[in-house]
């Protein structure tokens, strides 16, 4: 025989789990200092130049009234 649950509880512990992994999420992503975020900041920048230095000069979109 299944056991007998309470369905407003378990809604509520649901409600509770969920809220608590946003909690988590919202802590990893807005509890660093502003110095870390910086740091971070300017390292993706450098990383993008250093990608974008390695394009190739012919990779570009071609003019559409070339021909």
């Amino acid at each position: 025989m299944a056991d007998i649950i309470n369905l407003r509880r378990a809604r509520k512990a649901k409600a509770r789990a969920e809220a608590e992994a946003t909690a988590a999420e919202n802590r990893i992503r807005f509890g660093r200092p502003a110095a870390e975020r910086k740091l971070e900041a300017a390292r993706d920048a450098l990383e993008t130049r250093r990608h974008e230095g390695h394009r190739r000069a012919d990779s570009e979109k071609p003019d559409d009234d070339q021909g």
